[in-house]
């Protein structure tokens, strides 16, 4: 299978007809596997699992030799794509109507891994030699869920392997309402609260002998809500908390509760860390109870690869393509770049995300096109 047999709007389709809801991949990776092979790629398969998780399977994949090593990553998983009834198309049917390609990954992103395989065998085939340096590809199918099986398995992988990530592009699909828009040079962190406040049941008629555990969550949840993190900065927003849920498990109105329960969720830029926000928020909930619980889960910390050499590259086969110039950003939720920062600088640049994880899910078979073309801008340049 030739660069000439891989159209990227035709794999895109193939990739969507494969039902890899989190975390299956559903064939999704043996396609890619049997396409990047057959033009001369070294593939190696990856399962994970750790005890009480699902396994996945991710797929590493190279081209070339040394440094140095341009990697694209990304994710066949997908979203439940919810009552399949309530789309205009199948979810899974890839069925393009209008020049407009419907279906679950459309935007998230199996059209933009499509359009890295083309661009990535299209450089293949012309450059044939004297080529220096490593294309490669590393594709998870634990994006979309816990993300403890994936992409930090992989890189863990890599690392034990002595294989070195110089530079990283992320599929995933950053541009609000146009391409080439947006290329993310960062993301902000995410912070999961979990607060119990106990207090002592008591008869709504005798405060004084009982302990509400409301009264002192409101004012810890008050003073939360009123905090102003930070004011950002010239890359990221600032940092915001929001309440999710407040709970109290008490259907009895003449009765107050033993405790009351409170979640939130901090996305915070790189002024923060978990840590010192841990510090912070245990600060506040010791000034209004002696007797709470505060469970904390991070998901990821704020990261900031900074515009250098991939980011300029990137915008400038994105104008070259376009003729437009794109902002340099960090906001949105989380992406596996939180664990690739670690080990490789990190640019993320994909398609349009304004109908990802929504009822029909589409996009655009001429952006799908014109961001293959720009991925092979940027291979190019990247090597030249």
């Amino acid at each position: 299978m030739t660069y000439q047999d891989i159209d990227p709007v035709k794999l895109s389709q193939s990739l969507i007809q494969c039902p890899s809801v989190t975390p299956n991949q559903a064939g999704a990776l043996d396609l890619i596997q049997k396409i990047l092979e057959a033009n001369g790629f070294d593939c190696t398969r990856l399962p994970f699992k750790e005890k009480d998780t699902h396994e996945v399977d991710n797929l590493y994949a190279c081209w070339g030799n040394g440094a140095p090593n341009l990697c694209f990553a990304g994710h066949v998983d997908v979203v439940p794509p919810g009552e399949k009834s309530l789309w205009e198309e199948d979810p899974f049917s890839g069925k393009i109507v209008n020049n407009i390609l419907f279906g679950r990954g459309a935007a998230d992103m199996k059209s933009a891994i499509a359009s890295f395989i083309s661009a990535a065998i299209k450089y293949v085939d012309e450059i044939k030699v004297n080529h220096s340096g490593t294309i490669s590809f590393l594709i998870t199918s634990d994006e979309e869920g816990p993300a403890i099986n994936g992409t930090k398995k992989v890189l863990e992988w890599l690392n034990k392997n002595n294989i070195k990530i110089d530079d990283c592009i992320i599929g995933e699909p950053t541009n609000p309402n146009k391409l080439g828009e947006m290329i993310k040079i960062g993301r902000r962190g995410s912070l999961t609260g979990r607060l119990e406040v106990f207090g002592k049941e008591g008869h709504v008629a005798y405060p004084e002998i009982a302990d509400n555990p409301i009264s002192k969550l409101i004012n810890i949840v008050k003073v939360l809500n009123e905090e102003k993190l930070d004011n950002g900065n010239q890359y990221f927003q600032p940092s915001n908390l929001e309440i999710t849920t407040i709970d109290v498990d008490n259907e009895i109105t003449n009765m107050t509760p033993l405790s009351a329960k409170a979640v939130f969720n901090i996305r915070f830029n790189d002024q923060h860390t978990s840590d010192s926000l841990k510090e912070w928020l245990n600060k506040v909930c010791i000034q209004h109870s002696e007797n709470f619980k505060l469970d904390i889960s991070v998901s990821g910390e704020s990261f900031f690869s900074g515009p250098g050499k991939l980011s300029t590259i990137v915008a400038q086969s994105i104008n070259d393509e376009l003729g437009v110039d794109p902002e340099l950003s960090t906001n949105g939720g989380t992406s596996d770049g939180r664990f690739i920062k670690n080990f490789s600088n990190v640019v993320e640049f994909g398609l349009i995300g304004k109908t990802m994880h929504k009822l029909n899910e589409n996009i655009n078979i001429n952006d799908i096109n014109s961001l293959t073309n720009i991925y092979f801008k940027v291979i190019k340049k990247y090597f030249s």
